[in-house]
């Protein structure tokens, strides 16, 4: 059982991973080359529900595995601690983004877009360009945590001696 949750962490980390690879490396610059800029952000906001449903499923099974063997007698060890830190501040970070962040930048968005609305676009451009850094920001973050998080996970769980 221990081994099954060890595999469900890297695998739950590794797609969570992959996910904010292709999505920042892949994803977005091609649309935003292949497609007029409008089009391209309208194609990448409704790619991001789905994009952070993702990864907060990865970030909720991937704690499950650490919590099961702990709560199966394995204890709470050094690895498990470091892992449940990461794990809890790269999905913290997600969820920020997706439930505060993106609405927020979908309604600049919406202000900037509506032609009515002429007088406000100057502060809904500020807006957005600032919620879209924070963004930027707490996905870096993810990734540089996944990744760390994910040569924690993959160690074994104690030295060989030969």
């Amino acid at each position: 059982m221990i081994a099954a949750c060890r595999v469900l962490q890297v695998v739950a980390l590794a797609l969570w991973v992959g996910a904010v690879v292709f999505f920042s490396f892949v994803t977005a610059p091609s649309l935003f080359t292949a497609l007029p800029r409008e089009m391209a952000g309208r194609a990448t906001a409704a790619i991001f529900p789905r994009y952070y449903a993702l990864g907060w499923t990865c970030g909720i099974v991937a704690i499950a595995a650490v919590v099961a063997p702990m709560l199966l007698g394995d204890g709470l060890g050094r690895r498990s601690l470091v892992l449940l830190v990461m794990l809890g501040s790269m999905l913290g970070a997600s969820l920020y983004a997706g439930r505060v962040i993106l609405p927020r930048a979908a309604e600049a968005r919406m202000v900037r877009e509506d032609a009515s609305r002429a007088a406000e676009h100057a502060a809904a451009k500020a807006s957005f360009d600032r919620l879209h850094s924070r963004s930027v920001a707490l996905n870096g973050a993810v990734l540089l945590l996944g990744l760390a998080a994910l040569v924690v996970a993959a160690l074994p769980p104690r030295p060989i001696l030969r």
